[in-house]
């Protein structure tokens, strides 16, 4: 199998549609075209991890954490980015990094999260703007349901918790088409109008060419109309951070305790205790900071995130209570994730978890001195 075949699979899954525009996911170092080994699925991808890949005979790293985040000038031994990156091509292992395309994805990194902790009817807190799109085009109405069932298969119609979705209106189309024209109804030359439908649904972005194709390979025009419109609307379905409720609401010590346990962290970091029990809750996987006013807006009574700054711990107020889990904490599931899913959709190919520890911070207990009986 070759590198290419499980890019493909991986863009499937999570579409380059749904990264960050400054984020650098895909591809970071690797020929597509090379044979594929097995694969290694990790958070982060250090030295350790490239030697990890080496030993068990894996020539492609899956990680969440892109390595190469910024341009480099140099590729030397001076820095921790460039000796993976040299380590990576000298050994013909190729790196692949999903990061931003995950912390959108429906079922990603803050799905993880929320059914870690229990949370019952979750809902998408900051839905990705600028993935939607609408096609609208015009259908003879003896095709209607053919090309309407094509364009659902090809990706359109989804619409928050709902699919198939579609609008449709009468109206009359004209056209007349010259010597070299093959109408479907009528001569070459000849003045027609015809009763035709209007046809309108919305599909996201990395679906675009599927449905032209769809709609191409079952209209029945030589020449198919039709306009596809970039859409400001939100995509339900698609964005950062989950907000969901506890089955039962936790006094605040409590909660922080049961955060703690769940998600096998050392340390947490929290904003005042605040007087409310804790029932809604909001999580962000990585660094979420941007997300607190969002939270606060819709609601939340509790934001789990991590890399919070210390003037960020004022903004929870009364009314929020900020919990800082430490990012690696927050995203450690992530390699997992990544691994079931390339397992469940290559049965017969080595797919490793990497079971190197990629976390940098470490704490430092100092725990008081017990005081000598008299």
């Amino acid at each position: 199998m070759q590198i290419n075949n499980i890019i493909a699979a991986l863009e499937n899954w999570a579409p380059l549609a749904w990264q960050e525009p400054y984020d650098n996911a895909g591809l970071i170092v690797g020929n597509p075209d090379h044979e594929c080994s097995g694969v290694l699925c990790s958070l982060d991808c250090t030295e350790a991890v490239v030697d990890e890949a080496i030993a068990k005979g894996c020539n492609l790293i899956v990680s969440h954490h892109p390595i190469v985040f910024k341009g480099l000038k140099q590729f030397n031994s001076h820095h921790f980015v460039s000796r993976v990156v040299v380590k990576a091509i000298q050994n013909n292992i190729g790196i692949i990094a999903l990061h931003t395309r995950l912390d959108n994805h429906p079922e990603g990194v803050n799905d993880v999260l929320s059914k870690r902790l229990g949370l019952l009817n979750t809902r998408v807190l900051i839905p990705k703007k600028g993935s939607l799109k609408k096609l609208s085009t015009y259908v003879p109405s003896t095709h209607l349901e053919t090309i309407l069932e094509g364009l659902h298969e090809a990706g359109a119609g989804e619409l928050g918790s709902y699919s198939e979705c579609s609008f449709t209106s009468e109206g009359i189309g004209r056209f007349k088409g010259n010597e070299k024209s093959n109408p479907f109804k009528g001569n070459p030359k000849e003045k027609l109008k015809t009763e035709e439908i209007h046809v309108e649904v919305v599909f996201e972005s990395h679906f675009n060419l599927a449905v032209q194709k769809a709609l191409q390979d079952l209209h029945p025009y030589e020449t198919v109309a039709f306009e596809i419109f970039s859409l400001d609307n939100p995509n339900p379905n698609v964005g950062m951070c989950k907000i969901g409720i506890l089955d039962k609401a936790m006094e605040p010590s409590d909660f922080l305790s049961f955060v703690k346990n769940e998600l096998h962290t050392e340390v947490i970091r929290h904003s005042p205790i605040i007087s409310k029990k804790i029932q809604t809750v909001a999580v962000l996987g990585g660094s979420g900071s941007f997300a607190i006013e969002n939270a606060k807006q819709q609601g939340a009574d509790a934001f789990i995130t991590a890399d919070l700054k210390y003037h960020q711990f004022y903004m929870g107020e009364e009314n929020l209570i900020l919990v800082d889990v430490g990012h690696y904490e927050s995203e450690q599931f992530t390699k997992n994730l990544i691994f079931d899913f390339l397992s469940k959709k290559m049965t017969n190919f080595a797919i490793v978890l990497s079971s190197t520890k990629t976390n940098p911070v470490n704490y430092y207990y100092l725990w008081p001195k017990k005081k000598k009986s008299q």
